[in-house]
């Protein structure tokens, strides 16, 4: 794994001040763009979603969408999208979640999971944790099973893992 992981970090654009000042943006764009490591990185995950029995994915808005689509069409599984407030089209469960400054709200359908299907929940990327323990809560809410949950890379100094607390978690590239 680890000729993947530098391959990632290789292309991994470093962004100054975005979105605010301060901010180094981790600009996933460039992997995207290679299709090889895409098409590697995507392997990837499916060796963790087989392992860990996922019978669906849920992707977390936005870029959660790319990579979790992926791996669901890979695993021959449904998808589920987890999206801001007001984004969906029909009944939905909401939950809030801490962030840095502030809260937010997600949504996902109350029929998107069913009852103790095991649930992969895919993310760009791990950082303070609010976003990713909010949609394994909400999965959990619509009577999901985390079976595990997936980003590309991990900014391991937010100290996101934290937030997510025993729940099992798998990334390429940890910064």
């Amino acid at each position: 794994m680890t000729e993947l992981a530098n391959r990632v970090r290789s292309l991994v654009r470093d962004v100054p001040d975005f979105p605010k000042k301060g901010i180094v943006f981790k600009d996933i764009t460039p992997v995207l763009r290679d299709g090889a490591t895409f098409d590697r990185v995507i392997g990837a995950m499916e060796a963790y979603g087989r392992k860990r029995g996922a019978d669906l994915v849920a992707g977390i808005e936005s870029r959660g969408f790319i990579f979790g689509a992926a791996l669901a069409a890979r695993l021959e599984v449904g998808f589920a999208p987890i999206r801001k407030l007001g984004k969906l089209p029909w009944k939905t469960v909401r939950q809030s979640y801490d962030l840095e400054y502030g809260k937010d709200t997600l949504e996902i359908h109350k029929d998107a999971v069913g009852k103790r299907r095991r649930v992969l929940v895919v993310d760009d990327v791990l950082a303070t944790g609010g976003t990713l323990a909010g949609s394994c809560r909400l999965v959990e809410r619509v009577g999901g099973v985390v079976a595990g949950c997936i980003c590309l890379m991990e900014l391991s100094f937010l100290n996101g893992l934290k937030k997510l607390k025993s729940r099992d978690f798998y990334s390429i590239v940890r910064y």
